[in-house]
């Protein structure tokens, strides 16, 4: 069944997009639940980050990364994303340009083996 759902791309490649995406999918809902408690418990009670302008949640892009180490955008979560993934036909690129932005790696060297950045 694994190899009808890949296709023609290699194992080791579709694994890694899918625990990618996993991984995409649980730091996206993470945030969405970290912010919308911060905001909520403030007294903003209908506050869902999801639902802001990328303008509107830049104002606390500095303070989330501070607390979270990464921040992401409300049109660049996993709810939004798949919301508009039909209509989307850019969908596989835009998604590995947001990985890449929130999991950067250092140039593969030529064992083929990618390292993380570290801070």
């Amino acid at each position: 069944m694994a190899n009808d759902l890949r296709g023609s791309v290699d194992g080791w490649d579709f694994k890694s997009y899918v625990l990618g995406i996993l991984f995409y999918r649980f730091i996206s809902e993470n945030l969405a639940v970290h912010i919308n408690k911060g905001e909520r418990e403030t007294g903003n009670a209908d506050f869902n980050f999801a639902q802001l302008s990328d303008e509107e949640a830049e104002f606390g892009r500095k303070d989330t990364v501070a607390e979270k180490g990464f921040f992401i955008l409300p049109s660049e979560l996993f709810t939004n994303v798949r919301k508009n993934a039909a209509s989307n036909p850019n969908l596989n690129v835009g998604t590995m340009n947001l990985l890449m932005r929130l999991y950067p790696t250092r140039p593969i060297p030529s064992n083929g083996k990618a390292t993380p950045i570290r801070s």
